[in-house]
């Protein structure tokens, strides 16, 4: 199979997970019976091909491959989603040297089952993963040298081997049916056959119960613990196999269902389900660069007395238990926050982990976070889910610079309750737009053209909207720009290296330009910036 060929066979499983998914759905048991195993299935494999479809250049199998294993890592859902990207990491791995043959398909599926079981904290028999390794075993042992009796060999192995499913894992066994998970990789084996064969296999339609008589039904043991509430998924970058061995181990101590995987070029996903899914982000957050992060909740059926018929304590008079943490940089920026009752972390740069530990630090039970553009916005979230916990109520708000920090926090009242509170200071800090003024330090192409080094940059937001080769007059030309959209306050944040007398000229600027606009000017101290402004 040619690179071509492998498009057709993506194309294809694809149709045929949409037409088997309420099947796979309904089988769903295990680990979570939350019929979902067959929706994740074709989730995971649409991400594949529309990334193979993207990839317009690649030709060659090995190129097809990888760009369907990088997509199905990026786009995996669910557990069986994790294990369904490491199938077609297998084939990527097999066919680097050139296309899919009788030979390769067999090193593929070796290659599949080792790395799930080795993604797998905890490998189950009985799901689909031992039907994977039967697939492998079968492949090995095929006398027949033509990969169309490879694959046949591999499929009809995996078909015998679901059958086989419920006398492995008892709660298939009570439920009366075969691995939700492992139907999906027989749908996916099919599919390779009907490409190399031109015939699809004839499978019988697995329903629920209909393997009840198989055994007799036993009773399902819980587990001791606490039970799972949450699904959580992220991917990872900047990471190392150490690291991801500590997440695995950590994750396994937070859950079950626990699976970490690769693509071979650096890019991670994990998968667990745990009762703390703030512990299970802080774990990724330790291991590398989180990105992409998904938590579900499981439905849960509580059982009903007095606890949960008894209304919830009423509020206490007087000031809440608030406190605001906010993020600054430079002494005379972190004075003002502080001067108006904030918490200031001024750690530089500010990483995850150390906002995190910040906010652990607060004594108070509601923590109003304002970041201040020092974290990109997954970050954030990442750092919130793990924040918050039974005792402490988390909420970040949205601020993209100091100028705007402190417009949320001229607001701030503790006298509200927290969401009220988080509302008008997210409100403020929206209504200030801001920008900044910066010194050109090398050569760089622009949204406004190319700059070179030593050119003044006027930013709104985080775009370059004006080039001048005096700093001077890039900040006064930033400043029309700004306040020609209106405005009654300027707040200018001046940086440490802004030159002498700056802050004067642009307050001058602004009484002869825009008569009756407030300047407020303060210090910030803060390294890069120029000078950060606000309008309001």
């Amino acid at each position: 199979m040619d690179g071509a060929a492998l498009r057709l066979w993506s194309r294809l499983c694809l149709d045929d997970l949409e037409q088997r998914r309420a099947e796979i759905n309904a089988l769903n048991v295990f680990p979570v019976a939350d019929a979902d195993t067959g929706t994740n299935l074709l989730a995971t494999m649409r991400a594949a091909v529309r990334a193979a479809d993207a990839a317009q250049a690649a030709v060659r199998a090995d190129q097809v491959a990888a760009a369907l294993a990088r997509g199905a890592i990026a786009g995996a859902r669910g557990n069986s989603g994790i294990i369904l990207s490491q199938v077609l990491r297998g084939i990527a791995e097999a066919t680097t040297e050139g296309p899919l043959t009788a030979t390769t398909l067999r090193a593929a599926l070796r290659r599949a089952a080792a790395l799930v079981r080795e993604a797998l904290s905890v490998p189950v028999e009985g799901t689909i993963l031992t039907v994977l390794e039967c697939a492998a075993d079968c492949a090995s042992a095929c006398v027949e040298d033509t990969l169309a009796e490879v694959a046949v060999a591999a499929a009809d192995g995996a078909a015998k081997a679901l059958g086989e499913t419920p006398s492995q894992l008892g709660v298939l066994r009570a439920a009366g049916v075969v691995d939700a998970g492992a139907r999906g990789l027989v749908v996916l084996l099919d599919a390779l056959v009907a490409v190399v064969l031109g015939e699809t296999p004839t499978r019988p339609e697995y329903l629920p119960g209909e393997f009840a008589a198989a055994a007799e039904a036993e009773q399902v043991v819980e587990s001791d613990g606490e039970a799972p509430h949450f699904e959580v998924m992220y991917q990872l970058d900047d990471t190392d196999l150490a690291r991801i061995t500590r997440l695995r181990e950590r994750l396994a101590e937070l859950g079950d269902s626990v699976v970490v995987v690769g693509d071979g070029s650096g890019n991670w996903s994990a998968h667990v389900h745990c009762a703390d899914a703030g512990a299970a982000v802080e774990a990724g957050l330790a291991a590398g660069v989180l990105h992409d992060i998904r938590i579900e909740s499981f439905a849960i059926t509580a059982p009903v007395g007095r606890d949960h018929l008894d209304p919830p304590p009423p509020r206490e008079e007087g000031p809440a238990d608030r406190g605001v943490l906010a993020v600054a940089a430079g002494s005379g920026a972190a004075a003002l926050f502080e001067a108006a009752g904030a918490v200031v972390l001024g750690a530089h740069p500010v990483t995850s982990a150390a906002l995190l530990t910040a906010i652990r630090r607060m004594p108070h039970r509601e923590v109003l976070v304002l970041p201040n553009g020092a974290l990109p916005a997954h970050e954030l979230v990442a750092v919130g889910v793990a924040a918050r916990d039974a005792h402490r109520d988390v909420l970040l708000l949205p601020s993209g610079s100091m100028v705007q920090g402190l417009a949320a926090l001229a607001v701030h009242d503790r006298g509200r309750i927290a969401v009220d509170d988080a509302f008008a200071m997210s409100e403020a800090a929206a209504a200030t737009r801001w920008g900044s003024l910066r010194a050109a330090s090398h050569r760089a192409l622009t949204m406004v053209g190319t700059c070179e080094p030593g050119d003044g940059l006027g930013l709104v937001g985080h775009d370059v909207v004006v080039i001048d080769r005096d700093v001077r007059g890039a900040a006064q030309t930033l400043l029309d720009r700004m306040l020609g959209l209106g405005g009654e306050l300027v707040t200018l944040l001046m940086g440490a290296d802004a030159p002498a007398g700056l802050a004067q000229e642009l307050s001058a600027h602004i009484a002869r330009s825009f008569p009756g606009v407030e300047v407020t000017v303060y210090p910030g101290g803060q390294q890069g910036d120029l000078a950060q402004i606000g309008v309001e």
